[in-house]
């Protein structure tokens, strides 16, 4: 019978406590994104920054970190929103110490997934990276010899809800009752989380110390959502007629998830649209072998996700995801979201809240334990990833560059492959751009080979971008290369085949076909037209922190920052030198260029006019019939 909880005020004493019972020998576990227990794991840093004798170890994923802007420009945009989004919430002090090289030596910091793209230039972090499934956390922690978890909670009488992170705690919990492991739990109390059930509920006497008090009580972190762009939103549309009624669904973060989740909204509630919008993306293309499911949802989807979306959300409300499992719509190891997620989680009946499940990752990614119940819930599978890349042969590349520097991580990708090779009638989709802009210069996502691989080409399924499916599964190499030409980008498909054949693995008079041969981002808009004219496809399709303003800003940043070379920044200065006094008035205040004091922020000033106006007149083409 354990003893119930001390509760504490000063997270001073928190650390007291936990430097006393490890003599100053301390492992913490911080839970992936939103349930790190910020206060407490500050005042952690900053006691072993001043005490050398401590030996502090932070074992974590996601360490979340504001935004900050590198360029000029960028911080004009960044700084107010970062003083507007996030105000009052703590940020972390190990972070910008391992960033900027001052970490002190007696402090290790390890993680097994990382922000994306913010830490390929810190050799620390890279080296100090720990790549792991996601469902093998738990265990790397206990291998690690995890002797504290500090996360963050929200407390209803004597009872604790892991809330956003119930994704490794439960399980680290049952070692512990098992003999395997022996550490403290330590909850930082904030009543901003919403208070979710499942396996998340814990009783208070799991907990060794509770912080809280107005010390705890800060806003949560809420990264804004990301524009979902023309190509997402035909990816989109692909995926949502792949997904079968009475279904189960898994999406991963993203402006393509959240296209996704807008597609299959417009399945259900508007079905001719939703029909016509894919007979144009598929006109003159032959029937793919893939089956299709266009029909509005009769029984509706269950959502099995390692990740909580807020897209989930709209999906609930429009009848979508309706199937119920132990009466559950949804089960999920961890969520994080914009401010208005967390607020309507909160302000949710109970009843339906308890409709979303917070399940062990361990349960969420694998069929080991209940097997047999797991495959009877999860019947007609769909397990909807992103990707940064793909091979010609199959093999996907979602976390590492090809010398070896982490982007992100494994994270649950690969299990959620496996698990669809698995179950029957499952599949794994995986989605990516055929495109992107780098430095001034469009590349193609989809590569001959690539040095790092995150799923190998032996388990290839289903790979979808904005034209088309690739249908993988039990194909032989020349038949994979086939299908992958299909849905790569044209300006790169014949380059591409010629070194499949000189590698001899599609034969010598291989010809694309000629109905794939027009894979452009003009067919796409052409496609899409009548829909995006209709407003119908939004940018933000489950709304946004960023103001109208900010909204025009922020494709003509992107543009700005890797869309054009540097000859095309010298070009858009001109453009902008012809603009009409008085236009985008609104954006240049924002900016605070809109009376420029100096010649630097003069040219600025025609660098933002000229991007904006090209921007804002591709948009207008995009909307035109």
């Amino acid at each position: 019978m354990q003893t119930p909880s001390t509760r504490f005020t000063d997270p001073e004493k928190v650390v007291d406590t936990i430097v006393d019972r490890f003599n100053g020998r301390i492992v913490v576990a911080l839970p992936l994104g939103l349930g790190k227990a910020n206060v407490i794991a500050n005042a952690l840093f900053q006691r072993a920054a001043k005490d050398n004798t401590i030996s502090l170890t932070i074992l974590s994923a996601l360490t979340l970190e504001t935004p900050r802007g590198r360029s000029t420009l960028q911080k004009r945009f960044i700084d107010p929103l970062r003083s507007r989004l996030f105000e009052g919430y703590p940020e972390l002090d190990y972070p910008q110490a391992l960033r900027h090289g001052r970490l002190p030596a007696n402090i290790k910091v390890h993680e097994f997934f990382l922000l994306a793209g913010r830490w390929l230039g810190v050799p620390e972090s890279q080296q100090n990276f720990i790549l792991s499934n996601y469902t093998n956390a738990a265990q790397t922690l206990l291998d690690r010899g995890v002797n504290v978890v500090a996360q963050m909670v929200v407390r209803k009488q004597d009872q604790v809800s892991l809330s956003c992170n119930a994704d490794v705690t439960p399980d680290l919990l049952k070692a512990r009752r098992a003999g395997r492991a022996e550490f403290m739990l330590v909850g930082e109390v904030n009543p901003a989380l919403p208070y979710m059930t499942g396996d998340a509920q814990l009783p208070e006497s799991c907990f060794e110390c509770l912080l809280e008090g107005p010390v705890c009580d800060y806003p949560l972190y809420a990264p804004p959502k990301l524009p979902v762009t023309t190509a997402d939103y035909a990816a989109g549309f692909w995926i949502a007629g792949l997904i079968p009624d009475g279904g189960t669904l898994q999406i991963g973060i993203g402006s393509i998830g959240d296209a996704v989740a807008r597609a299959l909204i417009i399945r259900h509630q508007d079905n001719a649209r939703f029909r016509g919008t894919i007979r144009r993306l598929s006109v003159l293309k032959p029937e793919n072998a893939i089956p299709r499911h266009e029909t509005p949802f009769a029984k509706g989807l269950f959502g099995l996700s390692e990740m909580l979306v807020d897209s989930f959300l709209p999906l609930m409300d429009a009848g979508v995801v309706k199937r119920a499992v132990d009466g559950a719509l949804i089960q999920a190891a961890f969520f994080l979201g914009p401010t208005a997620f967390y607020k309507k989680l909160r302000q949710m009946p109970d009843h339906d809240r308890r409709r979303i499940q917070m399940k062990p990752v361990s349960w969420i990614n694998s069929l080991y334990r209940d097997e047999e119940l797991k495959r009877e819930q999860r019947t007609g599978a769909r397990f909807v990833n992103n990707a940064m890349m793909a091979t010609l042969l199959g093999a996907v590349v979602s976390d590492s560059l090809e010398d070896g520097r982490v982007v992100s991580g494994v994270g649950g990708q690969y299990d959620f492959v496996a698990q669809a090779f698995a179950l029957e009638d499952a599949h794994s989709i995986i989605a990516l751009n055929a495109t992107r802009l780098s430095q001034g210069r469009v590349r193609s996502n989809i590569l001959w080979s690539y040095g790092n691989q995150t799923i190998p080409r032996h388990l290839r399924d289903i790979i979808v971008t904005e034209y088309g499916m690739a249908d993988l599964r039990g194909k032989t190499d020349a038949e994979t290369i086939a299908a992958m030409l299909n849905v790569t980008d044209s300006r790169f498909q014949n380059e591409l085949l010629v070194q499949a054949k000189e590698a001899g693995k599609i034969d010598a008079f291989y010809t694309i076909p000629e109905c794939f041969t027009s894979n452009t981002p003009e067919t796409i808009a052409e496609a899409l037209g009548p829909v995006r004219s209709d407003h119908f496809l939004p940018s933000f399709p489950f709304g946004t922190d960023f103001t109208q303003t900010e909204q025009q800003l922020l494709p003509a940043l992107a543009l700005m920052q890797d869309g054009v070379s540097s000859i095309g920044r010298l070009g858009l200065v001109f453009r902008g030198a012809r603009i009409p006094h008085g236009a985008f008035s609104a954006c240049l205040e924002r900016l605070g260029l809109l009376h420029p004091g100096s010649l630097a922020e003069r040219v600025y000033r025609l660098l933002v006019l000229g991007a904006l106006d090209q921007t804002t007149r591709r948009k207008q083409s995009r909307y035109q019939d």
